[in-house]
């Protein structure tokens, strides 16, 4: 086999139809679009954006709001901080789980985030899913430890 006897398989290539090329070619005269009506004339369809009459989507993008519009891959976290945690005893390893029993979880299946609001002055061993910097600093300076989940 050689590169001038390549071919491709039989029935791969079609020829692409020629229309409005005269009776002889068979798709002359109103090729193939039937006659008069919105159907045969150029353009039909409208443009991309066109709706029907409704708004049309981009201009209706500023007004949509809240949980209709949010991005699909948005990761929303159960925010909690340092001054909510002041409340548990010296030594207690928080975790979400403990977070949930007391009812600080706004959604339990969320993830936990530490904020640095607030001071603490007890150690506590914290684990969570994400820290702020100033959240760590300062639990590490009161003695407790951060863990990352």
């Amino acid at each position: 086999m050689k590169l001038h006897d390549l071919k491709p398989n039989q029935g791969a290539k079609k020829n692409r139809k020629r229309v409005s090329r005269g009776i002889a070619a068979g798709q002359g005269k109103t090729a193939g679009r039937g006659t008069k009506g919105q159907h045969s004339r150029t353009g039909f369809g409208g443009h991309l954006y066109r709706q029907g009459g409704n708004l049309p989507f981009y201009r209706r993008l500023p007004f949509m709001r809240g949980e209709g519009f949010r991005p699909i891959n948005r990761v929303e976290f159960n925010e909690i901080n340092l001054l909510n945690l002041s409340k548990f005893e010296a030594g207690t390893e928080v975790t979400p789980a403990l977070l949930a029993e007391m009812k600080m979880l706004h959604k339990k299946q969320n993830p936990v985030a530490i904020l640095g609001n607030g001071d603490i002055k007890v150690a506590l061993t914290v684990k969570a899913h994400r820290f702020t910097k100033s959240a760590k600093e300062k639990i590490e300076s009161a003695g407790g430890k951060v863990e990352i989940i």
